[in-house]
């Protein structure tokens, strides 16, 4: 907590990352392969 708070890095980017993931994988719940899964992914615009 200390670090957090006078460090000038942050983690901002990657949960942007990690939260983006997540809410594909409850998109595709069900629907399709994995393949399709990880075109979203790969796709900078998905």
């Amino acid at each position: 907590i200390c670090e957090a708070i006078t460090s000038k890095w942050s983690n901002g980017v990657v949960e942007g990352h990690v939260n983006r993931l997540k809410m594909l994988k409850r998109q595709m719940y069900g629907r399709a392969s994995f393949e399709l899964l990880r075109r979203r992914v790969m796709s900078p615009l998905a």
